[in-house]
């Protein structure tokens, strides 16, 4: 396999675009999972036209408290993470 030389431009070029990549494939990833664990907990019905009774506010606030946690552990991180480089 031959060995390629970039630029340092190029090789930033390719870091950004690789990390848009990736938070792009964990964005994908957690909504799977959100919409897989959800739909789980909340449709306990054949689906149809129309979510059974409860099942729509069930999927919200299931939506709601998987955000807020992640939103908080992600703070939670970013503050450790601050204090271990101060």
């Amino acid at each position: 396999m031959d060995n390629f030389k970039f630029d340092e431009a190029t090789q930033k070029e390719l870091s950004t675009f690789l990390e848009r990549e990736q938070a792009q494939a964990r964005i994908n990833a957690t909504v799977h999972t959100l919409t897989s664990m959800c739909w789980d907990k909340c449709v306990t019905s054949t689906p149809g036209s129309r979510f059974a009774r409860g099942e729509e506010s069930c999927l919200l606030n299931c939506v709601d408290r998987f955000l807020d946690t992640s939103l908080f552990i992600i703070k939670t991180i970013e503050g450790q993470r601050s204090q271990l480089q101060s």
